[in-house]
């Protein structure tokens, strides 16, 4: 039996470097399928789609809320042709009700485990509309992710490879306002035993990843056992955020850790002081700040673009607030009636899509750019981000006699 499975093209925020990383949705998933299945992925973000490749079945995969358009524009020509097509991912679970109009199923949630049952279904005609497991896979026995649906090259920028994706945990015990994490992967942390993450670490050839875990400060005993398993594979890795202690930090230098996206959400000393930690550990930080919260005036904005430049950061994302669909902020700006529209191709997070309480929708815009081309007046993000790649090849050069 043989899948296309397909991962959509997405809008890409207009500020961002034009380089795509290899996604980890599509390889979580070819994890789970039953092994006499023949898995062909198209990543329309790095290839041309092609409708004319052979299969019993088409899956696409969704994250975000602007893919998903795209994916139902596929979904839709996909079954005028007569195929059979399969929804999952994040966006596929957020937009469960218009995705069904586009789809033979919708699968809600993680698949690992769970879907060889739905091509049981396929291949007995009875494929329900929608799966929904009432539970979570088991971290402990949960697959490594089969990378080898990929075609690396297609994921270098400048002839640089790009990191390779890996996950220790899902779940999130935080909640905060923007985020949709406690509705799609739960309220509670569920780590892996950090014996799997070594073994799946191990069977990737890169030693550049990226950990998307939601939060890598959640339960401090755990990460310690998890940076302390990891050293000796001698990768290296970028994260979001640590715990902020000196131990968990330097614990994290000494595995490898050298980048962190770090929210940043006031212009506190306790900001400026876990922004130095980091980089009197080695560790390259990018601030991700987020735009047109209803704390949030002009002069704000303002003053947080100063204090970025101020701290010494060495990279920064600047994003508005977005309204997701199943966050707290969509459901308050929902019932305050301030959703300007529901165009979500445009739900890029780099433009205004609701009312902000101390401005225009436009002004936010003007203020959004602002922040982006100030913080990247001397240096723009390609010269940023050269300069800490040069750090990082200067680390693995010294780590050829110790890590890191």
């Amino acid at each position: 039996m043989r899948i296309h499975l397909i991962y959509p093209k997405w809008p890409k925020m207009p500020h961002q470097t034009p380089f795509n990383l290899p996604p980890h949705g599509p390889v979580c998933f070819a994890a789970g399928v039953p092994d006499d299945v023949e898995i062909v992925f198209t990543d329309e973000n790095v290839q041309e789609l092609d409708m004319n490749i052979e299969a019993d079945l088409v899956c696409v995969s969704v994250m975000l809320t602007c893919q998903a358009p795209r994916g139902w524009e596929i979904a839709d020509e996909y079954r005028g042709k007569g195929h059979t097509v399969v929804f999952g991912g994040i966006a596929a679970s957020l937009h469960a009700g218009e995705t069904a109009a586009h789809a033979d199923s919708v699968f809600l949630g993680e698949t690992e485990g769970f879907f060889p049952e739905v091509m049981e279904d396929f291949k007995k005609g009875r494929l329900r509309p929608v799966y929904r497991p009432d539970r979570y896979p088991d971290m402990s026995t949960l697959p490594p992710a089969d990378r080898s649906i990929l075609n690396h090259d297609l994921y270098t920028y400048k002839g640089v490879r790009m990191v390779d994706l890996i996950h220790a945990s899902r779940g999130c015990r935080f909640n905060c306002y923007p985020c949709c994490v406690p509705v799609l992967g739960g309220r509670t942390f569920r780590p892996r035993p950090p014996e799997k993450v070594v073994e799946e670490m191990a069977r990737i050839e890169n030693d550049r990843l990226f950990f998307v875990d939601n939060s890598l400060a959640q339960d401090r005993g755990w990460v310690l056992d998890l940076f302390r398993a990891i050293a000796p594979l001698k990768k290296y890795w970028i994260c979001h955020p640590l715990f902020n202690t000196d131990q968990v930090v330097k614990a994290a230098a000494e595995a490898g850790c050298w980048y962190v996206y770090q929210a940043v959400y006031d212009r506190s000393e306790k900001t400026r002081t876990r922004i130095r930690r980091l980089k009197d550990h080695g560790i390259g930080v990018e601030g991700t700040v987020l735009l047109g919260l209803d704390d949030q005036t002009e002069d704000d904005i303002y003053r947080m673009v100063d204090f970025l430049l101020e701290a010494d950061l060495d990279m920064a994302e600047f994003t508005v607030l977005t309204p997701f669909p199943h966050s707290q902020a969509y459901v308050d700006l929902e019932k305050q009636g301030r959703i300007l529209h529901k165009d979500w191709k445009r739900y890029t997070a780099s433009e205004t899509v609701f009312q902000p309480k101390h401005m225009s929708p436009q002004r936010l815009d003007e203020l959004h750019r602002y922040a982006w081309e100030t913080f990247y007046s001397k240096e723009s993000r390609q010269q940023k981000m050269f300069k800490l790649f040069l750090k990082l090849k200067r680390k693995q050069n010294a780590g050829s006699a110790g890590h890191p």
